[in-house]
């Protein structure tokens, strides 16, 4: 085994994920994403476990490890205690930390989820919060949606919502001190960090495709990446 796969076991979720597969695809047969995309729980383990460094590379860069929805439905029926969505978690953060999510194209997506739920969640202390939303980027919300951004206040007061206020209630302003521990727990578990590499390879890729690249959401490559219209070249 290379170094890619001694970086991989050193992840916790690979550690608490990987006991012994005996490949009898039960994690497939309940796997809810493999309904829908080409996605093979079992094959993923049985690759791992073959310890093939030049197939784990491909796999990094693939669109493969980006359909699990992390439900962990695998856990509750592996026979052998194994649990593939948490491998899936150690082999994202691994393709994250090489730069490799950038060769793929859910994986180019991941800049986007970053400046909208990760920014979120240390602005606002909400993993998704709905002021902001706009329906240029989620045209499925429809034209009512439109009127809501601009009427937050009203319709969450007419709800009995706490909106932006002090204290308990839905919406409600986050205080600054519980704001600056999700800040601290981001540092200290390496998220900050991680979030950096995300925002350097993503740049990197788009000055190797020309295309424009800035801090907002709307310059070309987020905008291509999010709604997964441009290739690996």
């Amino acid at each position: 085994m290379g170094e890619l796969f001694d970086r991989l076991k050193k992840d916790l979720h690979y550690v608490e994920g990987m006991q012994a597969c005996i490949n009898c695809g039960t994690c497939t047969a309940i796997c809810p994403a493999a309904e829908h995309y080409d996605y093979d729980p079992r094959a993923i383990v049985e690759l791992v476990q073959r310890g093939d460094e030049s197939e784990l590379e491909a796999l990094l860069k693939s669109d493969t490890i980006w359909y699990c929805g992390e439900c962990m439905s695998c856990r509750t029926r592996c026979p052998r205690n194994n649990t593939p969505g948490l491998i899936i978690m150690a082999l994202r953060a691994l393709s994250q930390e090489t730069g490799y999510f950038v060769e793929s194209e859910k994986g180019r997506q991941q800049i986007y989820l970053k400046r909208t739920i990760g920014h979120d969640i240390l602005k606002t202390g909400y993993c998704v919060y709905a002021e902001g939303l706009a329906t240029t980027n989620y045209p499925e919300q429809g034209p009512i949606w439109d009127w809501r951004q601009q009427h937050w206040k009203e319709i969450m007061d007419r709800l009995g919502a706490n909106y932006q206020k002090p204290g308990a209630g839905a919406m409600r302003r986050i205080p600054d001190e519980a704001l600056n521990e999700l800040r601290a727990i981001f540092e200290v578990t390496g998220a900050m960090n991680r979030f950096e590499k995300i925002e350097n390879f993503s740049r990197e890729k788009a000055q190797s495709l020309g295309m424009h690249w800035d801090e907002s959401l709307d310059n070309e490559y987020v905008q291509k990446a999010y709604h997964g219209s441009h290739n690996n070249s």
